[in-house]
């Protein structure tokens, strides 16, 4: 392989083969670089990018072609990225077929049209100045089409400023200082995110970098204050530094005599391809110092440029710290900080049209604060975000190895601030702090840390297949991620279920963008914060609270979310399915509805299973997905069974849930402490006999009596419809009636979970194996583990969280087979 690859070079050099760019039309625009296409593909807007490989001619690049590929071009590609993206691997793979079909005796000669084989004039900067009098997407595709070079310029006070970095705004115009652009008919504005333009049709374009005559590149947002930084003093240790930069500058510039502080990289003779042997030799000599290519093009001059790097060893050019407008309570002992607005791109921002809604502390019914209410914009933005961090952003770089570092360093953040949480989790949503700290938050640092392991082990396999002989072929499998991804979660648990996804999503390598329940929003913005100190990329990771029937149901119709994982209800979750197959066809993944049967037998360990059976249906308030919604107590022990669970519900503490001998808080929000009663009152004009609570307590906010009904019959609704409270549901079944009672407890369109108790461990084996359920249990419940794959069936959903198999929810398989 080496010698063919020395071989392509040759031929590179000796001129058999080169190339040529191909347009939209599929008509032939020849190139000197084949690596390369034409600028004027993107100027022209056109939709496919690509390059002909074809024979040498008398150095006219008008040879017959040979071959031919292309790509589409999307709206905010340039020159450079389609190269890093297509053109670079792809034109290697083409080279090395084109000098097989050429040895095989096999390569076509089909000759180019006359119709643009020559060079076009746009390459000279002259002919590169912005005409402003067009829309938008016309300017765009101008400056993007001549980054890097020539470049597109403007004159700005009398002086010409070129312009790179254009992107397309579909969002509203943010503030900014007002910039005359010679020839514009607007005013261009400078804010915070850079330079935005305004095309003839009212529509924006937004540029990230200016560079000036002398060569000097700055980022646009600091147009009006580029020359407001002070020059800071080098320390002993820093000059050294400087003084071993010098050298490599002195070898690179072999032509100047003497480096001064006034020496200009570029206009000294530098390429784009020095920049690359700067950077990587003052990683390698200056103790890993990480360095951009674009820090040397806004630092063209040597003193400028021994700055830049000062200021990056101290850390003072990094990026302005996030900026959180807190709530702050005084609670629990301790100053609690809740962030509130929507997390879009890496910052706290307020919702496009600025709406709030008031999120309520369940303990007592009083406004914790209000929050930002994501509108559709708001979707969009957080949509545009994730998709830009995955296709063109560092996270899309990263190898796996790092983004688990990150995801270890997150779950230690989570860690470190466990106490916080577990107090807004509280807060927010009524959760009894001690199983806040232990399962709400515990569970989600847990399934950080194991996820993060995965990022390194996510890998194919190798098939042997029937060769096409006389040739070989080999072909494996690759796992790649899907892309950005949407996630809808509940408020029973609002940290571990943004934990379960998320966490699985990004160590597949996705992108997300996460929408809280609307009643408990806290605890995923306080994480979007941990996010940022834990280093994760801008736009990787975003958080839209708001209603479900506008964010979530747009999140669902987005064209470019690829996948969606749900947790809530069948008939939500029904509807998202819809919405996701009318879009474009997205994955999906379900976590639905429940009515999960809990079997009794009467050789159960009877404490045991009065212990483990309150905890089926009262954990977290009987908020729990996987809650018992069905106990079948056999005949021989139903009595018993029921006299000792009212005797244990007697002890239960009802109260403040930041009260640590609490065992029993409020209901989430009140519409759901009143669907309960309201379930109640129909379980006992039923005909089932109500033997304990089924009231609210007496005192402010949401709290519910745990409750106890006996002598529920098949068809009543208490037996088929999931209560998702503390309820408890008690079927009697005959003594010895296992295949019976078996099918009372399939005889329901949920299959979430299950259990059984018995001391009988093949009754227990044939229990499991005929209940239709995603989970079985026995002599247990509730016993999740971040390892352990966790899902339904029928109409409690498909898909899993948790476990290897959750991975594969937010993965694509590619099946790659070549020959040879």
């Amino acid at each position: 392989m080496e010698r063919l690859i020395h071989w392509l070079w040759l031929q590179r050099k000796m001129g058999p083969l080169c190339s040529s760019s191909l347009d939209g039309e599929s008509r032939v625009k020849p190139s000197r670089r084949w690596q390369k296409p034409t600028s004027r593909t993107l100027i022209m807007g056109d939709k496919k990018a690509g390059f002909s490989v074809f024979w040498a001619d008398d150095g006219l690049d008008t040879g017959p072609i040979l071959l031919q590929r292309s790509c589409d071009v999307k709206p905010n590609d340039t020159v450079d990225n389609l190269y890093n993206r297509f053109l670079f691997p792809e034109g290697i793979k083409a080279m090395v077929e084109a000098v097989q079909l050429i040895a095989d005796g096999k390569a076509p000669r089909t000759p180019q049209p006359e119709e643009g084989a020559t060079y076009e004039g746009i390459q000279k900067k002259e002919n590169a100045e912005i005409s402003w009098d067009q829309p938008a997407e016309v300017l765009h595709n101008w400056i993007r089409g001549h980054d890097k070079v020539p470049g597109a310029w403007a004159e700005i006070n009398g002086q010409m400023v070129t312009f790179y970095g254009s992107s397309l705004l579909t969002n509203s115009v943010p503030a900014g200082e007002p910039l005359d652009i010679k020839g514009a008919n607007k005013p261009g504005l400078v804010t915070k995110k850079g330079l935005v333009l305004f095309g003839n049709d009212g529509k924006t374009l937004m540029v990230k970098n200016l560079q000036f005559e002398d060569g000097k590149m700055i980022p646009a947002s600091q147009y009006f204050s580029a020359g407001e930084t002070s020059v800071v003093e080098l320390t002993a240790e820093e000059l050294k530094v400087a003084e071993t930069i010098k050298v490599i500058w002195a070898r690179i510039l072999s032509n100047i005599p003497e480096i001064e502080d006034s020496t200009d990289f570029f206009k000294s003779g530098a390429s784009s391809m020095d920049v690359v042997r700067l950077v990587e030799e003052i990683r390698q000599k200056c103790g890993g110092l990480q360095l951009q290519n674009e820090d040397v093009y806004m630092a063209t001059k040597f003193g400028d440029f021994i700055q830049k790097v000062v200021r990056r060893l101290r850390g003072e050019d990094q990026e302005a710290e996030l900026v959180v407008d807190y709530v702050s309570k005084e609670v629990n002992g301790m100053t609690v900080k809740i962030p509130y607005q929507c997390f879009i791109n890496g910052q706290f921002v307020d919702a496009e049209d600025g709406e709030t809604y008031a999120t309520i502390n369940p303990t007592d019914g009083t406004t914790i604060c209000r929050v930002s209410y994501a509108s559709l914009a708001d979707v969009d933005r957080a949509v545009a975000a994730a998709k830009e961090a995955f296709e063109n952003g560092e996270w899309g770089r990263m190898n796996a190895r790092d983004r688990g570092r990150l995801m270890y360093r997150l779950a230690d953040l989570m860690e470190e601030s466990q106490e916080e949480l577990a107090t807004i989790e509280a807060l927010d949503s009524g959760a009894v702090y001690t199983l806040a700290l232990k399962t709400h938050i515990g569970m989600s640092v847990q399934t950080f840390k194991y996820f993060a392991g995965w990022c390194d082990k996510i890998q194919g396999s190798t098939i042997p297949i029937n060769q096409a002989r006389p040739n070989y072929n080999l072909t494996f499998t690759k796992k790649e991620p899907l892309g950005a991804c949407a996630i809808i979660i509940p408020w029973n648990y609002p940290l571990m279920m943004l934990a379960w996804k998320s966490a699985a999503c990004l160590a597949a390598g996705n992108t997300l963008v996460l929408k809280p329940a609307q009643v408990t929003p806290l605890t995923a913005l306080k994480f979007a914060e941990l996010t940022v100190k834990a280093g994760f990329p801008k736009g990787v990771i975003n958080i839209i609270p708001g209603s479900g029937g506008v964010a979530g149901q747009r999140l669902s119709q987005h064209p470019d979310i690829r996948k969606l994982g749900f947790t809530g209800s069948t008939s939500v979750g029904k509807q998202i399915m819809k919405s996701c197959a009318v879009s474009n066809l997205k994955k999906v993944s379900l976590e639905l509805g429940g009515k999960s049967p809990l079997i009794i037998f009467s050789d159960c360990d009877l404490d045991k299973a009065v212990r483990m059976g309150m905890g089926a249906v009262f954990f977290n308030k009987g908020e729990n997905c996987i809650a018992a919604g069905r106990l079948f107590v056999e005949e021989a022990i139903h009595d018993e069974f029921v006299t000792r669970v009212v005797e244990e519900i007697k002890k239960i503490k009802i109260g403040d849930p930041l009260d640590r001998s609490t065992d029993h808080g409020p209901q989430n929000h009140r519409a759901h402490l009143e669907k309960l009663l309201q379930y109640c009152e129909t379980g006992v004009k039923e005909g089932a006999t109500l033997v304990y609570g089924g009231r609210q307590v007496q005192r402010p906010g949401f709290f519910m009596e745990p409750t106890v009904f006996t002598g529920v019959e098949d068809h009543m609704y208490l037996a088929k419809e999931e209560s998702f409270g503390p309820i408890m549901v008690i079927s009697k079944f005959q003594n010895g009636d296992i295949d019976g009672v078996l099918q009372r407890a399939n005889n329901t369109e949920y299959g979430l979970a299950s259990g059984v108790f018995t001391r009988d461990i093949n009754k227990a084996m044939y229990v499991s194996d005929k209940l239709e359920a995603g989970t079985v249990f026995i002599n247990t419940y509730n016993k999740t583990d971040v390892a352990a794959p966790f899902g339904g069936v029928k109409q409690s959903g498909f898909g899993k969280d948790l476990g290897e198999e959750a991975l594969s929810e937010y993965l694509k398989l590619k099946t790659v087979t070549l020959e040879y």
